[in-house]
C-alpha cells in the first residue's frame, strides 16, 4: 500500500519563506557594511501586517417612496434585458412549430384515451 502524503499548511510555508528572507538580509547587511545598518535592512525586509479588511459603511436607503423604488426597479429591468440573448426569427418560428405539433399529438392521444374510457364506463353502467 502507498503512503499518504500530507501537505504542509500554507501558513507554515509562508512563515518559513519569510524567516529565510529576514535571515539572509540580516547577514548581508552586517557583513557588507559592518554597521548596525543590517538591523534597519532586516526591519525593512520584515513582513508587514496585512491591512485590515475594509468594511463598507451601510448607506441609509432612500425614503420609502413608491415612485423611487419603481423607477429603480425599471432601471434594473432594463439593465438585465440588455444581457438577454434573444432568438432569431427563424429560431422562434421553428420552436413555435415544434410546440404546436406536440400539442396536437398529445391532444389527439388524450382525446382517444378519453373516448375509450368513456366507452368502457358506458358499457359497465348500461
Amino acid at each position: 500500500m502507498g503512503r499518504i502524503l500530507r501537505k504542509k499548511p500554507v501558513g507554515l510555508k509562508k512563515k518559513k519563506r519569510q524567516n529565510d528572507e529576514a535571515s539572509s538580509s540580516e547577514g548581508a547587511g552586517d557583513s557588507a557594511s559592518g554597521t548596525p545598518g543590517g538591523a534597519a535592512a532586516a526591519e525593512a525586509a520584515a513582513p508587514r501586517k496585512a491591512p485590515a479588511a475594509v468594511v463598507p459603511v451601510p448607506v441609509a436607503p432612500p425614503a420609502d417612496n413608491f415612485w423611487t423604488r419603481s423607477v429603480q426597479f425599471l432601471r434594473e429591468v432594463k439593465t438585465e434585458l440588455k444581457k438577454v440573448t434573444w432568438p432569431t426569427r427563424q429560431q422562434t418560428l421553428g420552436s413555435t412549430a415544434v410546440v404546436l405539433v406536440l400539442v396536437l399529438i398529445i391532444s389527439l392521444f388524450l382525446g382517444l384515451v378519453d373516448m375509450g374510457l368513456a366507452g368502457i364506463v358506458g358499457l359497465i353502467f348500461r
